[in-house]
């Protein structure tokens, strides 16, 4: 009888395809959306739509020549290979470096998104300890086996997206039924010097893009 059978190592997709068609979308949506749009708002008026188009549509070329070369070499390392072998190895060393940074920027800046939603509704709890407090419980999903990760991202986004639909339709709904404020009407998007009315607009794109299109990579 065998007394050392030989085990299998190897690794196991534990992720399906919801899992993966929802994390993509919902990487897509953050605070960027839910928080960052007020200020680019500002900035730019309503033309502010034009920047979130103008980054999607480049994201959108992007990932499909990026997934047209993947099919064709399916490797791990995804852009970071590919500027490797195309562009050099300072390109690939720089570009996935570069990500890596990305990411850590971004997730600090989200965890302090949290910590501004929460002292919002309740300002007796300092900014700090929401933060922290979700620094562990994100990091433990992360650690935790990828099925458990992948539920939670999958849960989590469906959130997401029924929360803009909820807003999309209760904003349709106040327009449409005249119950919201006197300042809410469809003519905030032409007056006050046009749909560009804001010297700020460039800026405003500028910032969408830089903040929208990592994230969706």
């Amino acid at each position: 009888m065998d007394q050392n059978p030989k085990q299998n190592n190897e690794l196991k997709r534990g992720l399906q395809n919801r899992h993966i068609q929802l994390i993509a979308l919902g990487g897509a949506i953050g605070t960027g959306l839910f928080l960052g749009i007020g200020k680019a708002a500002i900035l730019a008026g309503p033309s502010v739509i034009l920047g979130y188009a103008l980054a999607g549509i480049i994201a959108f070329f992007i990932m499909r020549q990026l997934g047209e070369m993947v099919v064709e070499e399916p490797v791990s390392g995804s852009f970071s290979f590919f500027a490797n072998k195309y562009l050099g190895s300072f390109a690939g060393y720089a570009s996935g470096w570069n990500y890596w940074v990305l990411y850590i920027l971004v997730s600090m800046a989200e965890l302090t998104a949290i910590g501004v939603y929460v002292q919002f509704w309740w300002p007796e709890i300092p900014l700090w300890t929401s933060s922290l407090f979700f620094f562990f419980i994100i990091n433990g999903l992360n650690l935790a086996s990828v099925k458990v990760y992948g539920e939670a991202e999958f849960w989590f986004s469906i959130v997401k997206v029924a929360a803009i639909i909820a807003m999309i339709l209760f904003g349709s709904y106040l327009l449409i039924s005249g119950t919201g404020s006197p300042q809410s009407s469809i003519s905030n998007l032409y007056n006050d010097g046009g749909f560009s009315q804001k010297a700020g607009y460039p800026k405003a794109v500028m910032v969408r893009t830089k903040v929208y299109l990592p994230r969706s990579l």
